[in-house]
């Protein structure tokens, strides 16, 4: 189960929470302001990775998206229509 904790209290208390995730395979929530903004976990608990190489061979190994994706496009060009033009120059270059 996950334990909320202040950003306060977490500051106060880093090394016992570390302790409780590490011995414990406790998860804490921080939160700040009343909105949870990080959460501390066990390693083990994360989701696995890929690598960023692999992106192509899952991106290609999709399912085609059929006449939804037909329909997204025409909604894409619909939406770019009313969009304001950007302006030509701008101080970042």
């Amino acid at each position: 189960m996950e334990k909320a904790v202040s950003a306060t209290e977490a500051v106060r208390k880093f090394s016992e929470i570390l302790n409780s995730v590490k011995y414990r395979g406790e998860s804490f929530t921080i939160v700040r302001g009343g909105k949870p903004v990080a959460s501390i976990s066990p390693v083990e608990n994360l989701p696995k990775r890929k690598p960023l190489r692999e992106l192509r061979e899952l991106v290609k190994n999709l399912p085609p998206l059929g006449d939804e994706a037909d329909r997204f496009g025409k909604d894409l060009k619909e939406i770019r229509k009313h969009q304001p033009a950007l302006p030509k120059e701008t101080k970042w270059g």
